[in-house]
């Protein structure tokens, strides 16, 4: 039995060692940015008319969506963060659904690329590497092969005062 734990935690720690695992995608032409999967419930793909508009919300809110039977808020994310905004006219939404305790909340971003990871100690401030309105959404940057991904925090993404104006 206590040669067993000791595989279980050396395989634990070696999984440890190849960082922490993180959803990669392009929030616009722009822009990378990755999300700890720890927050990260489902990436969707879903044609643009099963978003439901509602009047009277922050521009950056698209509008309600259906997922696993549950109505969640679905957020151009790009404009929640002030930056270049979707293509109006796009045929279907690539969505990240992310859940900060009992809030749940999809996020629209322009593609979708996969599965990464970093250690923590690839983290680093965003301030002075990006605009100084992203840095209250974001744990820091990291690069990677030329490619400066923003690391976002989702707890401050689904508190942002703008979603609740």
């Amino acid at each position: 039995m206590k040669n067993n734990s000791q595989a279980i935690l050396a395989t634990n720690q070696h999984q440890n060692k190849l960082g922490d695992t993180y959803l990669k995608f392009q929030l616009n032409q722009q822009t990378s940015a990755i999300l700890a999967m720890t927050h990260t419930q489902e990436a969707v793909i879903l044609p643009v008319d099963t978003i439901t508009p509602m009047p009277n919300m922050p521009a950056c809110i698209l509008g309600l969506m259906n997922w696993r039977s549950r109505i969640i808020w679905t957020v151009d994310l790009p404009r929640l963060l002030n930056l270049e905004s979707l293509d109006n006219r796009l045929r279907q939404y690539n969505v990240v659904v992310i859940k900060v305790e009992s809030l749940i909340l999809g996020l629209v971003v322009q593609e979708i690329k996969g599965i990464t990871k970093f250690m923590p100690d690839e983290i680093h401030s965003p301030i002075g590497q990006v605009a100084s309105s992203l840095v209250p959404y974001l744990q820091g940057c990291v690069a990677q092969q030329e490619e400066v991904f923003l690391v976002l925090d989702a707890q401050a993404i689904v508190n942002s005062a703008v979603l609740y104006k």
